[in-house]
């Protein structure tokens, strides 16, 4: 069966989606700008609390993907401190000034992280020349790429997300997130044939997951 990661940005909805047949646990804070590093407290508590695997996101602050030496130097030190916590891999993603990946300053995170593996987060989705960044993000040593296919949702996107399926020839994991439902899961999966999805599973802005959309989106899932 395809399997399903949960966006959570607090231990309660990480919580449920546990409970509700989540695969895997991207924990995040700062949900008003897309996700940000989680305190090392949060982190603690949710691996202490769950048996399903825990990524973490490493991004110190909302707004672009392209960092300051003073910012670059911060996510090394997380990912340092985190991996001592047991957790099962990390979610950065980093731009250079041309809105390119960064292929130097990646490439040295990954393998800081080593040997937990890494998806590169929807700082994909800023790169026009979607082809070229995913050889790039390839080329860095990414497990996973997380993306709604270059544009603003994941039905938008859909046929990105297709071509990049068929790119990808199993090199890396494409992982299509950004307005994905279980309303459109199945049709999503019928016409890229990826094999993970990505969803927070929030339905009504309160920032906590929702035990049922969790429960049918795994459902929807073959």
């Amino acid at each position: 069966m395809n399997k399903l990661e949960i966006a959570c940005f607090n231990i309660e909805s990480a919580q449920i989606a546990h409970e509700n047949g989540a695969d895997r646990i991207e924990l995040c804070e700062g949900f008003e700008v897309g996700g940000t590093t989680p305190n090392i407290e949060t982190i603690k508590q949710a691996r202490e609390q769950l048996t399903i695997d825990l990524y973490v996101m490493i991004r110190p602050r909302g707004g672009n993907f392209v960092y300051s030496k003073e910012e670059f130097e911060q996510m090394k030190q997380d990912i340092l401190h985190f991996k001592s916590l047991q957790v099962d891999g990390f979610v950065f993603g980093i731009l250079n000034e041309n809105n390119k990946v960064d292929i130097e300053r990646n490439a040295e995170l990954v393998d800081l992280a080593k040997p937990f593996p890494c998806t590169f987060h929807r700082a994909f989705d800023e790169i026009s020349d979607n082809e070229q960044a995913l050889e790039d993000v390839i080329s860095c040593g990414f497990s996973t790429v997380l993306t709604s296919g270059t544009h603003s949702n994941v039905m938008d996107g859909i046929d990105v997300l297709k071509k990049l399926v068929h790119q990808a020839q199993n090199r890396i994991t494409i992982m299509p997130g950004g307005g994905l439902r279980s309303t459109n899961i199945k049709h999503i999966q019928e016409v890229t044939q990826a094999k993970f999805y990505h969803s927070s599973a929030i339905t009504d802005g309160n920032q906590i997951a929702n035990a049922t959309e969790i429960f049918n989106l795994k459902s929807n899932l073959k």
